[in-house]
């Protein structure tokens, strides 16, 4: 969340600039000629850069910034930022204003709010990635606009700070195929649960978004209504990974492998478990479970953490 607002920078565009040397121009020479013409005609172009200084201002005044985060970030990998300005001004809507992130030296990315009306909020994307695996932090955010004329850029820096976890990069491993071969080695165990996977249970009447291929044609002509086979479902033999007992030299390279064979067994509905650095979680299949192996690995190595 924003915690306070740093002050306005400015910058001339060059029609500012062409701006400002005609008023001079017009400034100088109504001194020189003594003409009231010119001196209201530079009374009018000050004027006009007074107001456009007033509303300028107020602009970029009473703006809120926050980001949603994806829960799961894989390094090299882009990801959408989720980016939402919200005015808080009463009276006035928010025009032409750019969000920028200086993501580091050489990488910035910034998306553009046309109009953002009052006491309401707008949302816009920008598409992030990050190199490398642990903890990172967005914290140089800017919001600019170049309203109400385009002759200043108008910027002001948000002291806001997004904190996220990017996970490794995962990458495919031959290390898997063993895995599997160990796993179907040890065979499967059928249980009571519903599924599409094993023996028929029973039949019973067809519910909204059954496969077609399950429809038991036979119990449907004899009742005249759309009756389904119940199936038993499998239960996999669980995997456990053991960090140690992964035989790759490279730590980053082994990580990004862990990681890519924990995605893959928890997508084929595989219980996955991990050892790793005096912690060993359970094989499981909930998100929640997945989320926390691949925290492990991101902060493996780079700082001390608690697990959760």
């Amino acid at each position: 969340m924003v915690k306070k607002q740093s002050l306005p920078v400015i910058k001339i565009t060059n029609a500012g600039w062409l701006y400002i040397a005609l008023t001079l121009f017009l400034g100088f020479a109504g001194v020189n000629t003594s003409n009231n013409l010119i001196y209201l005609i530079v009374s009018a172009l000050l004027g006009f850069m007074g107001i456009s200084g007033f509303f300028g201002k107020r602009n970029l005044s009473k703006i809120d910034i926050d980001a949603e985060i994806p829960q799961e970030i894989y390094a090299n990998k882009e990801f959408p930022l989720k980016i939402r300005l919200k005015n808080r001004k009463r009276f006035l809507p928010v025009f032409l204003m750019r969000v920028k992130i200086i993501q580091d030296e050489q990488r910035s990315h910034e998306t553009l709010f046309p109009f953002v009306d009052k006491k309401s909020d707008s949302s816009g994307y920008l598409d992030i990635s990050f190199k490398n695996r642990g903890r990172h932090s967005i914290k140089e955010i800017y919001i600019c606009s170049v309203f109400p004329f385009n002759f200043f850029v108008r910027c002001r820096k948000l002291d806001a700070s997004f904190d996220f976890i990017v996970f490794p990069e995962p990458e495919k491993s031959a290390l898997l195929n063993i895995l599997e071969r160990q796993r179907l080695s040890k065979g499967e165990i059928q249980t009571d649960k519903t599924g599409y996977e094993s023996e028929m249970l029973s039949i019973r009447k067809y519910v909204t978004g059954d496969p077609f291929k399950y429809i038991n044609w036979k119990a449907t002509a004899k009742t005249g209504d759309l009756k389904t086979k119940e199936l038993s479902s499998l239960s996999y033999q669980p995997i456990v990974i053991d960090f140690e007992k992964i035989d790759i030299k490279n730590i980053e390279e082994k990580i990004s492998c862990i990681a890519y064979m924990i995605l893959q067994l928890l997508k084929k509905n595989i219980p996955a478990g991990l050892r790793i650095d005096g912690r060993f979680y359970a094989p499981d299949i909930s998100n929640a479970h997945k989320i926390s192996m691949l925290k492990e690995l991101a902060l493996y190595g780079i700082e001390k953490h608690e697990t959760e």
